[in-house]
């Protein structure tokens, strides 16, 4: 049963303890990931990328949280991307913003058109669309003094993208909490790195946040990123815990164990009895 269907068969005070404990548990969730890695400090002026979906919109929630009764003193400021998508509800992020009393700048540029313009009909939208975003966004972290960026990516998310390099890129790599970017410029956070989406969705639903669809990226069921999200809902369907245990396995990695030559001097690995050999010694024991 999906959670829309059961917060319909809720009373309202049953909807506010399941909400209160579902809030309790991605904020302590998300609380980890932010000690683990480190990724907030004093004196951080942090931008929230707010796009009007539920991932963002939960991500800003809970930092609003954590920055209130953080020991920490840090500034958020959510910024959302206009893109000029055909209809979109440009009153609905400054109006949610302000009723909440988050400081917050709508930034304009119209990607929409110069997607449409590039992509065949047809083709993935995603990469081209992504670029474009991070280069309007990363103007804006420095026109607006921020020295840190949170993206809303989940640990869903994380699992996907890891799938995805495996099996269509060859390389086991997948969406890091932090990186730094290319230019050093700026610290990228993904606070929700451990939260499920399942979590998000429900919370979305009980908060009622008025979630804005994407025209360019919603409508494209034939991603492969679909396909690896239906793979991975079978296996747990058929296999309750496995995503839980292939997340738990990103977090342990052993380069000793793979076969990349550049995390790891194979060539160069010798016993202390071959060391301690002189040369030619080793012939003689074949």
């Amino acid at each position: 049963m999906g959670g829309t269907e059961i917060n319909e068969t809720l009373t309202e005070e049953e909807k506010a303890k399941r909400l209160e404990k579902l809030n309790r548990k991605i904020k302590k969730t998300v609380w980890n990931a932010i000690n683990n890695y480190n990724m907030i400090e004093d004196g951080d002026k942090i931008m929230v990328c707010l796009s009007g979906g539920k991932d963002s919109y939960t991500m800003l929630d809970i930092l609003t949280q954590i920055q209130k009764a953080s020991v920490f003193n840090f500034e958020l400021i959510a910024v959302n991307l206009d893109q000029k998508q055909p209809g979109f509800p440009e009153h609905v992020l400054p109006n949610y913003l302000s009723e909440n009393n988050i400081p917050f700048e709508i930034v304009e540029r119209d990607t929409y058109s110069i997607v449409k313009e590039k992509v065949p009909e047809g083709k993935t939208t995603c990469s081209l669309c992504s670029r474009l975003r991070r280069g309007t966004l990363y103007t804006a972290a420095e026109r607006l003094g921020c020295n840190k960026i949170c993206l809303g990516h989940h640990r869903d998310d994380i699992l996907e993208t890891f799938f995805l390099n495996l099996f269509f890129a060859g390389k086991i790599e997948t969406m890091p909490a932090k990186y730094i970017t290319n230019d050093n410029r700026f610290v990228v956070l993904r606070p929700l790195a451990f939260v499920k989406e399942s979590q998000i969705q429900e919370l979305s639903e009980l908060r009622e946040y008025p979630i804005i669809p994407c025209n360019l990226c919603g409508a494209q069921e034939n991603l492969q990123r679909q396909v690896v999200k239906k793979m991975l809902a079978t296996w747990d369907e058929k296999y309750p815990g496995r995503s839980e245990i292939m997340f738990t396995a990103l977090k342990n990695i052993s380069p000793t164990h793979m076969l990349d030559e550049d995390l790891y001097d194979f060539k160069n690995l010798k016993s202390k009895l071959m060391g301690d050999m002189k040369v030619g010694e080793e012939f003689d024991m074949m």
